[in-house]
């Protein structure tokens, strides 16, 4: 009774973030005993409807470091309709907001728009304050002002939310302290607007990609450049990463997605979308998702050079100078380790898409009506709120404009319920 009155008291004394570290520890205990005692045979999982959806989330990572990338646990999220009069939307930005990112805690929001005088702004998602704005200035003016003087593309926070990287149109790359909003370096070096960025998870490496059609990788802790990788044909419009030393790029009008393997120097090329590919967003280290301007979604497994899975106008058509035209993918967002995927466009709506088994198939769920062009998507880590970066215009140009639009962020609550498929290990009957 000592004992358990004693863990009871403790238990209360831990902070959301010290449990959430304390159950995935114990969670990757149970897998390495299950992995260790498998002996080759099917590996029994525990019953994860029980847990909460971030305590999942964290046990399906957890199993993919100890078995790798050969088995993973497939979590299936059955979504229910958000209640529309409990989307927050909140409001700063004067133009439309091109880029956002949640911080590993799912505790803050930092977004950044064409706006010239409301460059960053930090945004605590509980209360919806803003807590911080960089304000910018006009061009030649960077070593004098806090922020960017021309439209930020890009943005991305390392997991361990010490750095925030910014890129914009003037072919700057600034590093920023997350919790400060203070600026640290500006990383020179793109000869065209910087248009993707993208933190190695676990590490302080940082992936650009830019319309000057090249990667670069470079070291932020050490301020240092490390290499520059070519090969697209054409402008570079997203980019996106995971553990591996590698990441993903989707490459506009030259009509392929890439895989860069870093310490190869090598490249794996993907094609099949018919338009300019202008989104990307990695699911898991196996398998991607892109959005094009021909309205078409693509669900990518890293073996097969074509898609594995292929939605044409996910979003509808619209009649644009007497013809039917299919509304652009602008935003593709993908929920960590999960089939749970989400796109945006400007018609109308945020559409919420399940792979099918074996991520062979694209299944749409629900819509979520949102007016405007949908700029940026992220899932929060838990999955319990997916927020939505909205503007009047596209991010990358001028081509419509819709005036009813707010330029605003919004976060969607979403309500799940969790089931998960039981893996078996390499090579078991």
């Amino acid at each position: 009774r000592r004992r358990e009155a004693a863990a009871a008291e403790e238990e209360v004394e831990e902070t959301p973030q010290e449990k959430k570290l304390r159950l995935a520890k114990q969670y990757l205990e149970e897998l390495r005993q299950l992995v260790l005692g498998a002996g080759g045979a099917r590996l029994l999982v525990p019953d994860l409807g029980t847990l909460r959806q971030g305590a999942v989330l964290e046990y399906s990572r957890a199993w993919g470091r100890v078995l790798g990338s050969s088995a993973h646990i497939l979590l299936f999220l059955q979504v229910q309709p958000p209640d529309p009069a409990k989307i927050r939307v909140l409001r700063g930005h004067q133009l439309p907001v091109t880029c956002l990112v949640i911080s590993p805690d799912d505790k803050f929001i930092f977004s950044a728009s064409k706006d010239g005088s409301l460059i960053k702004c930090k945004w605590e998602v509980e209360s919806g304050k803003r807590l911080c704005v960089v304000p910018g200035g006009k061009k030649g003016t960077e070593e004098r002002h806090m922020g960017h003087a021309s439209h930020v593309l890009c943005m991305a926070i390392s997991s361990d939310s010490k750095y925030l990287a910014t890129g914009d149109r003037n072919k700057l790359i600034m590093i920023w302290d997350a919790a400060t909003c203070k600026r640290l370096h500006i990383f020179t070096g793109h000869r065209d607007a910087v248009s993707g960025l993208s933190f190695r998870k676990g590490t302080h490496q940082l992936y650009s990609a830019s319309h000057d059609r090249c990667v670069k990788v470079w070291d932020v802790a050490e301020n240092a450049y490390v290499e520059t990788l070519f090969g697209h044909q054409d402008v570079i419009t997203g980019l996106d990463s995971l553990s591996r030393e590698c990441c993903v790029t989707a490459g506009g009008r030259d009509g392929t997605v890439r895989l860069w393997k870093i310490p190869e120097e090598s490249q794996l090329v993907f094609s099949g979308h018919q338009g300019s590919i202008d989104c990307i967003q990695l699911i898991n280290e196996e398998h991607m998702v892109s959005g094009a301007d021909d309205g078409s979604l693509a669900l990518w497994g890293l073996t097969k050079k074509k898609p594995l899975a292929l939605a044409r106008q996910a979003h509808g058509e619209q009649e644009a100078q007497g013809l039917q035209q299919p509304y652009w993918i602008s935003a593709v967002a993908a929920l960590r380790s999960s089939d749970l995927l989400a796109t945006g466009s400007h018609s109308g709506s945020v559409k919420l898409w399940k792979c099918g088994e074996g991520f062979r198939k694209l299944e749409h769920l629900l819509d979520i009506p949102l007016v405007g062009f949908v700029n940026s998507l992220k899932f929060s880590a838990a999955g319990d709120f997916l927020v939505a970066g909205v503007g009047q215009e596209h991010r990358l140009g001028r081509w419509w404009r819709i005036k009813e639009a707010k330029n605003s962020i919004c976060i969607i609550p979403l309500k799940q319920k969790t089931t998960a498929s039981s893996p078996e290990s390499p090579g078991s009957s």
